[in-house]
């Protein structure tokens, strides 16, 4: 029997429109930024931003470029940052924007690339540093930080200064990338004092459309003053370790129309939620800036996140109302060396939580050296869909079913939601969420009624089991260039123009048999390479494509045009990039090498993702090979970007056992009772300790990556810290290109790894088990990263 999942579109009770906010852009821009109660809107359109956060001051300066060109790739079109004040002014004057600290060249950057620029300025940013971002000095002073103190006022008025001064002339005014600006950082009970460090701002010079402050936690606003940005993330690092998942991580794998997340940032304020927890809600969008791209790492809780934890996370927020994709962290980093103590956030500093020394990884989508996780495929995926419908998607309201989840204890019912105008629109479900997996649900059905008096539409034509772990989002009464597409049991990936033809690119659902149903009325002719063609009740029904590079259903619309609808596999999918390049639109398979649009472009080397650009471009011509590459109106396939997966041919490393470890340390704890990370006397005593053979001619990007157990790993070259790791049963990579070479090539490279100590309070993944408690390298090896060589054939 099919199981009943009906939906009932309600008949909007605003104005299209809504309510138009007090933010406005620069006079004169061509592309103006506006906001309503609903949506945000660029050059007179709807637009969907996807931003995604990038420290530029925890990575190597000569490497922004290729990694902010890899985030474009990835469908970021904003890059959020923040401007971490201990990291620039550790000593009281010595203001420093040199280097990895250079401020104005990593926004310039931006926007050479075409990406917007978002930063968050603070002064109090937490982002897991010493002080959440305060130098020593300021909190020195007798002064209340965080408040209108006017001895605090007057630490922050030269900081802000200095920022604009960085910025002047990038700003919207002069063409420049800032769309929006951060002021402080999950601060909940102080409207009156966020309002005065914007106005500080703007006396400093900092200008920008939009002005936002994070809203979790029942935030108090200055009216209208702020846009309220959001979050919500699949674990924790900062609760306790034998608290097990939290339900404010679990919340975010339903559909629901509440966007306060009263978990993130609880461990630094009382976990009591002041005001309404959608107190914003009938006056701004859903936007979200802290939607989690990964976790951090904390010695008492080591949370591992998987890459479709963060893809139904994403998706699903888009089915809740999202209008902004906001990512923490897209790109992850590598603190910086103090001058006078280390940066990260610790109990020493009287924080609730011990982080490494060094390492903010995050398990990004793009990692702490660059490298490309499964998270980046996932989520890039649902931004190429965001990139090509993205405008259509913002304005449309989210409806949820008449049956729905009764708690966040319920795993039998469904989850799911309808994006839609009243005449079309977007199903998104999510069956999946992390440590407890959902049932598979068969015999499944969807209709949605549509307001005023069209067919309800019910799809598909024979029931199918949605699997366990399945996320997607299938099109309903989708126009494509004058084909009506009534639904696809298939996700919309990116529309490619070919011949004079467009083609719908769409990414099966693995374990769902694609179906199309096309609007009769709409078509002249149909071909297909395989499967059925059905008439049925005004539609053609195209059922059993064997999704791949050539499950291509070719259309002649009735008003004489011509469409492709193009059916993937869920894996090529991912392996796709779209963009324009040697003068046409292409669409890349990565993996398979090849382009749809009859001609052949071969990536020597091949064997991974690579860095194609999706959306508009750097004002110069992509360089391949040296060569500017003429005729190029979109970035891609640039010098910078075409960095790829490991090879297939890894290199075993050469690790020898120095001294074996000694018995664990007893377990200390500090701050709230929580473990404190092992004292530095311990790895000169009790750790294991291996040397690490670095040849001499290892190819630019080559990571030393390493399977290994134990508790803390530290590795040193002669006595300087260079990396650290908490175990929590992941690899743990190394970048010898960042080390000192002199020093490398003089001292070598040592590992020390200290056990864990059986009574440790430490929460680690049970897929670790107590592999922990033994210190040992297990396996070690290069990874080399190649660069293509990319040419039209």
């Amino acid at each position: 029997m099919t199981r009943p999942h009906r939906l009932r579109v309600p008949i909007p009770d605003h104005a299209p429109e809504a309510g138009h906010l007090p933010f406005a852009d620069a006079p004169g821009v061509p592309d103006p930024i506006g906001i309503n109660s609903r949506w945000l809107t660029r050059g007179g359109r709807p637009w969907f931003p996807v931003s995604g956060e990038f420290h530029y001051s925890r990575y190597p300066a000569a490497e922004w470029e290729e990694e902010l060109l890899k985030m474009k790739a990835g469908g970021v079109t904003a890059v959020a940052s923040y401007l971490i004040w201990i990291h620039h002014e550790e000593i009281e004057g010595r203001v420093r924007f040199d280097g990895d600290r250079d401020l104005r060249r990593f926004a310039e950057l931006c926007a050479r690339h075409g990406l917007d620029f978002i930063p968050r300025v603070g002064p109090w940013s937490h982002a897991e540093v010493r002080n959440g971002g305060l130098p020593h000095w300021v909190l020195s002073r007798d002064c209340v930080p965080r408040t209108d103190d006017p001895a605090y006022l007057d630490a922050v008025r030269p900081w802000f200064a200095a920022i604009a001064g960085q910025l002047r002339g990038l700003d919207r005014a002069h063409g420049g990338p800032i769309v929006a600006i951060q002021i402080e950082n999950e601060l909940y009970d102080q409207p009156g004092h966020l309002l005065t460090l914007k106005r500080m701002a703007q006396e400093a010079g900092m200008s920008a459309p939009l002005w936002t402050s994070t809203a979790w936690g029942g935030v108090q606003l200055p009216p209208d003053e702020l846009v309220p940005l959001y979050g919500g993330y699949t674990e924790t690092f900062w609760t306790e370790a034998d608290g097990g998942w939290p339900d404010t991580c679990r919340k975010h794998f339903f559909f629901t129309h509440q966007r306060d997340d009263e978990g993130i940032g609880a461990d630094l304020r009382p976990t009591t939620v002041r005001g309404e927890p959608d107190a914003f809600a009938d006056r701004f969008p859903w936007a979200t800036c802290e939607l989690g791209g990964g976790m951090a790492v904390s010695y008492h809780r080591r949370p591992r996140v998987e890459p479709a934890d963060i893809g139904a996370l994403g998706l699903t927020k888009i089915g809740c109302g999202s209008v902004w994709q906001g990512f923490y962290m897209f790109h992850g980093g590598t603190n910086p060396a103090g001058v006078l103590t280390p940066l990260q956030e610790s109990h020493a500093t009287g924080y609730p939580n011990d982080l490494p020394v060094l390492t903010y990884d995050f398990q990004a989508p793009l990692g702490e050296y660059g490298q490309y996780r499964p998270t980046y495929h996932e989520l890039r995926l649902q931004h190429l869909l965001l990139a090509d419908f993205g405008d259509r998607i913002a304005p449309m309201d989210s409806a949820l079913p008449e049956r729905r989840p009764a708690g966040q204890g319920d795993r039998e019912t469904l989850r799911w939601a309808v994006r839609t105008d009243g005449v079309s629109g977007f199903l998104f479900v999510n069956n999946h969420q992390p440590h407890e997996p959902l049932p598979d649900h068969p015999d499944t059905a969807f209709t949605v009624e549509f307001p005023h008096g069209s067919e309800a539409l019910t799809l598909p034509s024979a029931a199918v089991t949605v699997p366990s772990g399945a996320y997607f989002c299938w099109p309903l009464r989708l126009d494509v260039a004058g084909l009506r597409l009534e639904w696809a049991t298939a996700q919309p990936v990116c529309t490619v123009d070919v011949d004079g033809r467009t083609v719908l690119v769409l990414s099966a659902t693995d374990g769902i048999r694609p179906e199309l149903a096309l609007d009769s009325s709409t078509v002249a002719s149909v071909s297909a390479p395989s499967g059925d063609l059905t008439p049925v009740d005004g539609r053609l029904l195209v059922t059993g494509l064997r999704p791949g590079t050539d499950a291509l259903v070719e259309v002649d619309t009735a008003d004489g045009g011509r469409v492709g609808l193009l059916v993937l596999d869920a894996a090529t999918a991912r392996t796709a990039y779209r963009g324009r390049a040697w003068g046409a639109e292409r669409l890349v398979l990565s993996e398979a090498g090849v382009v749809f649009d009859h001609e052949e472009v071969r990536l020597h080397g091949a064997d991974g993702p690579v860095s194609f650009a999706v959306l508009p471009a750097p004002g110069r011509a992509p360089v391949v090979d040296g060569t500017a590459v003429a005729g190029a109106a979109d970035g891609v396939f640039t010098r910078y970007a075409v960095q790829g997966a490991p090879t297939a041919g890894d290199t075993p490393a050469q690790v020898t056992l120095v001294r074996p470890a000694g018995p664990a340390p007893e377990p200390v704890t500090g701050v709230q009772g929580r473990a404190s990370a092992p004292a530095d006397k311990h790895f000169d005593s009790v750790a294991a300790e291996y040397r690490v053979e670095v040849p001499a001619d290892l190819p630019p990007g080559t990571l030393l990556r390493l399977r290994w157990t134990g508790d803390v790993g530290r590795a040193y070259v002669g006595e300087a810290l260079v990396a650290d790791q908490f175990f929590s049963g992941r690899v743990w990579d190394i970048g010898p290109g960042r080390l000192p070479a002199d020093a490398l090539r003089a001292e070598g490279l040592r590992l020390r790894i200290l056990p864990l100590h059986a009574d440790a309070p430490v929460y680690v993944p049970e897929r670790a088990g107590t592999a922990g408690r033994t210190a040992d390298v297990v396996r070690a090896e290069w990874i080399t990263h190649r660069r293509w060589s990319v040419r039209a054939g």
